[in-house]
């Protein structure tokens, strides 16, 4: 899984067992999920 650091920007990866993840070039342990650029589509009733 792949985090952003909210500070940096740096890309982190992360591993599932782990439980608290720090960044490693600026320590900041606040983190954005990296979501996929993908369009939904919805259909209107």
């Amino acid at each position: 899984m792949n985090y952003k650091c909210a500070q940096c920007e740096k890309t982190t990866r992360s591993n599932l067992n782990q439980v608290g993840i720090q960044c490693e070039s600026c320590g900041s342990k606040l983190f954005y999920k990296e979501r996929p650029n993908v369009k939904k589509v919805i259909k209107g009733r």
